[in-house]
């Protein structure tokens, strides 16, 4: 099932995709929210007639695919190429920080240079969705608590990242640094979520390509480490780092620009369409 919120900032009504054609799910859920992205929501959902659920307009803005989540946690130098061209040792256990929820915007919004931003750049990732109150549990375990996966841009200000405090946190939040959708995809859609192949495109060139078959630590093993240390609520989103290509990584490095232009696409996930403004 791929779900998504369309309309204005905002007034966004939660909606599925299906066959090409995106239907209202207005009469049956109020928002895709900590409040209904659960299991139980799901199992009903499952049980609609989607052939009697109203058609609405395909050009609607898409928002977010999830609307105020309580945690938006990320993970540093997760793709053993990545970290190889950062210049940094693989990691010995997973880099947790956290991306502020004023970030998110839609997958299409435009992404806004804060006016004294001086390297902004691009980071292609995917987010895991929780479907249920999750704590310590194991690997093995985990799986059962990931509802689906969205696409993240987790845009990222490297001055003030690394140069400022050495804050992750500080140079990932920015308002409109986090781009998340255009759908929530259950994980039942996904063949194999570790083979999933990731791109961002710059201006029509290709800045980064990956596999998830790269990630140092996979997805069920970041879900079981985060929650020995965090409890993870339904509708939390936990983005699992990026493959290489980054504009930091480049030599001499690249960093975005007012109207670049930024397309993300991840296999089964969807794609992101984003524009880069000054603020």
């Amino acid at each position: 099932m791929k779900l998504l919120r369309v309309g204005n900032a905002g007034k966004e009504k939660p909606a599925l995709l299906h066959e090409g054609k995106i239907k209202s799910l207005e009469e049956h859920i109020l928002d895709l929210d900590p409040a209904t992205i659960n299991f139980d929501t799901l199992d009903k959902l499952k049980k609609i007639d989607v052939s009697k659920l109203p058609d609405l307009d395909s050009d609607q803005r898409i928002g977010s695919c999830v609307k105020n989540p309580g945690k938006f946690i990320a993970i540093g130098l997760n793709y053993s190429d990545h970290a190889e061209e950062s210049g940094m040792a693989i990691p010995k256990e997973p880099i947790i920080f956290h991306k502020a929820t004023s970030s998110i915007v839609g997958p299409n919004d435009n992404v806004v240079m804060p006016k004294d931003s001086k390297k902004l750049d691009w980071e292609v990732e995917i987010g895991c969705v929780i479907g249920k109150e999750t704590k310590n549990i194991t690997e093995q375990e985990a799986s059962d608590h990931i509802l689906g996966y969205c696409i993240v841009n987790d845009v990222s200000e490297r001055e003030w990242q690394i140069e400022r405090g050495g804050n992750w946190t500080k140079g990932k939040s920015g308002d409109t640094f986090g781009p998340i959708g255009p759908y929530l995809v259950t994980k039942d859609e996904i063949k194999d979520i570790n083979d999933l192949s990731l791109q961002l495109d710059v201006n029509g060139k290709r800045m980064q390509t990956g596999n998830t078959n790269k990630m140092i630590f996979n997805f069920n093993f970041l879900i079981a480490h985060i929650t020995s240390f965090i409890t993870l609520m339904p509708g939390d989103i936990v983005t699992t780092g990026t493959p290489p290509g980054v504009g930091l990584g480049m030599n001499p490095p690249v960093f975005l620009k007012d109207g670049d232009k930024m397309t993300l696409i991840v296999d089964n996930l969807g794609s992101q369409n984003i524009k880069v403004v000054s603020e």
